[in-house]
Formats: structure tokens, C-alpha cells, sequence
């Protein structure tokens, strides 16, 4: 299943003004795509395997676990569906 994985904080402006689209991504493609969220304030070592330079940070990953692309800073929910589709994936 593709995999979404937004590396980011809790208290982080961009980082919750996205916090309700991962949400309603959880819930509207729930079975069809992973949507996962990484709190590095919590957590200060949860980044450092996906080499994070800033925060918030998108990692898209295929089905088969190998990252596709990333986007650092804030990402509309048109934009991370735009970003599927140019990956061939149309929810």
C-alpha cells in the first residue's frame, strides 16, 4: 500500500495547520493508503533515519517501500493528491 510519512511537531505552525488533512486522508483512503506522522520534538531521533532538514517534511513511498519523492514545508491536500497522481496513483 502507498505510504505517506509526515516528519514534523505537534507545536509547529505548518505542521498543524496539517494535522487535520492527514487526518481526513486517514480517513478517506483508509485501506488504500498509509498516512503516518512523525513527531521529531517528541521524538528527536524518529528523523533521523529519513534525513530531515526541516520541518514539516512529505515522503511519499510506493507500495513496494521505496520513497518516490519529498516535499519540505506546508502541502495542501490538493497538492499531496496531485503529488500521488504524478506518481500514477489517483485516489
Amino acid at each position: 500500500m502507498p505510504r505517506l510519512v509526515d516528519v514534523g511537531a505537534g507545536k509547529c505552525i505548518p505542521c498543524k495547520a496539517m494535522a487535520p488533512i492527514l487526518a481526513q486522508l486517514r480517513t478517506d483512503f483508509a485501506g488504500r493508503m498509509e498516512v503516518e506522522f512523525v513527531d521529531v520534538w517528541v521524538n528527536p531521533d524518529a528523523g533521523h533515519p529519513y534525513g530531515i532538514r526541516m520541518i514539516p517534511t512529505q515522503i511519499f513511498y510506493g507500495a513496494d517501500g521505496r520513497e518516490w519523492s519529498r516535499h519540505e514545508g506546508f502541502m495542501s491536500r490538493e497538492e499531496i493528491l496531485a503529488r500521488w497522481k504524478s506518481h500514477g496513483i489517483a485516489f
